[in-house]
């Protein structure tokens, strides 16, 4: 085809054809200099353009092999050819073979497309502590906006996609960052210097995030409850689907603002999710958590055999390796076969099975071990075992075991324990704001609940905080501490003793009773 007529659309993939092409590096190379040169707003480039830019660069290419490879994209629809009459001062001019190029449609998707994918493949991803004082920061600014008569529509949607941003944003880098975390444990794609070279400042790093997330968790799950509680989101979502369907034609407005309302609870159903633990599972932050503490014994674990393997320790994967290569070394299966008996100590087996008229020959006549096989007494084999390969004794099967009784047993068991523990969670659950003090005697269940509240709670306090909150590792409860500045001392009495620490507020919500009211 030649480049001075206008080329066909390209069909099915062919504006990847370079990617599979013997110089694809140099196809490569020549794209993303136009990609380069558009972000600057240059829309032709002639040969000599793209060629100097590769001069520039770590690989450059002859004139003649830039020309050649400019006009094989030309023919895969990535770039379009245009005669260069910028340049013609005579007659002859018009037959010379001069032309400017430009990225074709097709061309500039697939190279968007190679990038997309080149980043991902690349990408390592990040905890980031800073969404989620972002996060932090637009839930309370919702608040704000939630107490007001008429919340500004476009406050309230730039609000709402203010934090979907940052959310998504947090949620996409921790996946990644926990996949890249498990290859680095792996030492997967990572180089052992490399790693020794950082493994402080990734340790420093989790450890840093993980207080962070501890912090802001609660603070972030309770602006959640605060929104959901005072039936404040709902209305913000609203207007903020009412402004994002306001460009719709008449007929398709009411249309558009439901679909953009039901998109806005997902997304707020997948933000209350993620850092709050509901209908049993566990949130995501909490899951993150456990990874993120989990990977620092790994991490130590992973240094501790790179230190052994230097100190000359033994070390099972270098030993099945320095065998592997002598096995490859071995001059015939002769060698092998002797390595293998010398390695391992596994010999042909004397025996399959033996009877009872055997053992007593044996007995009577034993057989040195040292006796060459061609010298000893023949095994007498079941004849069932050389047909079959396996041996089985005659005689009735076992009877089946009814296990019913035992089943309803284990019924009774578990309908016992779920009726205790929602027995204690009810001698928990307290109406409203009270102090620790208040609480009372507590059977060792209930006790046990409490201490497990309050643990969860106190984890996430830090110096300067008055007040905090947690939820359950099932979700079944809340509990909203606030602390005292009058110097009173809680007690509660219990079967083992007393428990005594300073006196707070507390309210205590059983979240399974509050949902089955919903």
């Amino acid at each position: 085809m030649s480049p001075t007529s206008e080329p066909p659309a390209p069909t099915g993939y062919a504006p990847f054809a370079h990617l599979t092409a013997p110089n694809s590096a140099l196809y490569r190379r020549t794209m993303r200099t136009f990609l380069t040169a558009k972000e600057r707003f240059a829309v032709h480039l002639r040969p000599e353009d793209v060629h100097g830019a590769l001069l520039a660069g770590e690989h450059p290419a002859e004139l003649d092999a830039v020309v050649k490879a400019l006009d094989s994209l030309v023919e895969w629809g990535n770039l379009r050819a245009d005669p260069d009459t910028a340049r013609v001062t005579a007659v002859e001019d018009f037959y010379r073979k001069r032309f400017v190029y430009q990225l074709t449609q097709a061309g500039e998707a697939a190279e968007e497309a190679l990038s997309a994918y080149d980043e991902a493949l690349g990408r390592r991803g990040a905890l980031q502590a800073v969404a989620l004082h972002d996060i932090v920061t637009q839930l309370r600014a919702l608040l704000v906006l939630g107490a007001e008569e008429e919340p500004d529509p476009a406050k309230t949607y730039l609000a709402l996609d203010t934090l979907t941003s940052r959310f998504t944003a947090l949620a996409e880098n921790a996946r990644a960052f926990m996949g890249s975390l498990q290859r680095t444990i792996d030492l997967h794609d990572v180089e052992e210097e490399v790693f020794l070279a950082y493994k402080d400042r990734l340790i420093q790093y989790l450890e840093r995030f993980i207080q962070d997330l501890i912090t802001l968790g609660g603070r972030i799950a309770q602006l959640i409850l605060d929104l959901e509680d005072g039936e404040v989101i709902a209305p913000l979502l609203r207007t903020a689907a009412a402004r994002e369907a306001a460009d719709a034609s008449p007929e398709d407005a009411e249309r558009a603002e439901q679909e953009a309302y039901a998109r806005w609870a997902g997304r707020w159903d997948g933000l209350a999710i993620w850092f709050i633990s509901r209908n049993g599972r566990e949130s995501q932050a909490r899951l993150l958590r456990g990874r993120a503490l989990g990977a620092i014994p790994q991490l130590l674990a992973v240094i501790r055999s790179l230190n052994e393997r230097r100190a000359g320790r033994s070390d099972r994967s270098a030993d099945f390796r320095t065998l592997a290569r002598w096995f490859a070394e071995a001059p015939d299966d002769d060698a092998r076969h002797r390595l293998w008996r010398t390695a391992f100590g596994l010999y042909p087996a004397r025996h399959l099975t033996i009877d009872a008229e055997t053992l007593a020959t044996r007995t009577a006549r034993p057989v040195p071990a040292t006796t060459p096989w061609a010298e000893a007494e023949p095994l007498r084999i079941s004849a069932q075992l050389r047909r079959t390969g396996s041996y089985e004794r005659r005689g009735k099967p076992r009877k089946v075991e009814d296990r019913s009784e035992a089943r309803r047993h284990l019924a009774e068991i578990a309908a016992k324990q779920a009726a205790e523990t929602a027995t204690a969670r009810a001698r928990l659950a307290t109406d409203g704001v009270t102090r620790l003090s208040a609480l009372g005697d507590l059977d060792p269940l209930a006790f046990g609940l409490f201490l497990q509240l309050l643990g969860d709670a106190l984890a996430t306090w830090r110096p300067g905080m008055t007040r905090t909150s947690a939820t359950s590792n099932d979700g079944s409860m809340e509990i909203r501490l606030t602390a005292l500045d009058d110097g009173t001392t809680a007690e509660i009495t219990t079967l083992g003793g007393t428990f005594r620490g300073p006196d707070h507020t507390v309210e205590i919500i059983d979240l399974t009773e509050r949902d089955s009211r919903r």
